[in-house]
C-alpha cells in the first residue's frame, strides 16, 4: 500500500510548454524564451504599456492534492489584497501523477516543474473552491519527491511536495 491523501482537493495546473516557447514568438527575438536571462520574453504585445510574458502552456490538468492548512488560509486572503505569505505548498501523490501521465516514463521524474502555474483549487466533486488571479499568479518554484521507503516490499516514492510563489521562476528549455 502506497498510502493516500487525507483531505484531497483538485489543483488545476497549467504546465509550461517549453517546446512551444522555443518556436518564434511575437517579438523580434528568435523565440519566446530569452537565453541570456533564462526566462520567458517580456514585451508589450497588446499596447497597454505593460510588458507581458510570452508563455505557452499545455492544456490545464486537475490533479488530486493535499493543501497545507496554513497555505490555504494564505491563498484565501490573496484576492482581497491581504497576502501575508507569498509561498505555500501542495502535496501530490505519485500514484495520481502516474495515472495522469505526469511522470516521465524514462526517468521517473515528475513533470510538474518550476514555472508551471496554479490556476485554481476545486473540491473533489469539481466545485470551485478558490481561483488564483493571474497576474500575479502562483508559480511552482520547487517540486521535490518525498516519502521514500514507506513501502517495505518495494520501496518507492509516495509524495511530491510542490512549493508555489507569487512570481514565475525561469527554467532552462528541455
Amino acid at each position: 500500500m502506497r498510502g493516500r491523501l487525507i483531505f484531497p482537493f483538485l489543483a488545476e495546473l497549467h504546465r509550461l510548454d517549453t517546446a512551444a516557447m522555443a518556436s518564434p514568438g511575437p517579438s523580434p527575438h528568435a523565440s519566446g524564451y530569452d537565453a541570456d536571462f533564462r526566462e520567458p520574453v517580456l514585451e508589450d504585445s497588446d499596447d497597454d504599456g505593460l510588458a507581458d510574458a510570452f508563455r505557452r502552456e499545455f492544456p490545464p490538468v486537475r490533479v488530486p492534492c493535499q493543501v497545507e492548512p496554513d497555505a490555504f488560509e494564505s491563498l484565501r486572503m490573496t484576492p482581497s489584497g491581504n497576502s501575508p505569505r507569498t509561498s505555500f505548498e501542495l502535496v501530490f501523490h505519485f500514484r495520481d501523477l502516474e495515472r495522469l501521465g505526469l511522470v516521465d516514463a524514462a526517468t521517473g521524474d515528475a513533470l510538474i516543474r518550476p514555472s508551471d502555474r496554479l490556476g485554481a483549487l476545486y473540491d473533489v466533486a469539481g466545485a470551485l473552491v478558490q481561483a488564483v488571479r493571474t497576474p500575479p499568479g502562483l508559480y511552482v518554484t520547487e517540486a521535490r519527491p518525498t516519502g521514500f521507503g514507506l513501502h517495505r516490499r518495494r520501496p518507492r516514492r509516495n509524495l511530491l511536495l510542490v512549493t508555489f510563489n507569487d512570481r514565475p521562476q525561469a527554467r532552462g528549455l528541455t
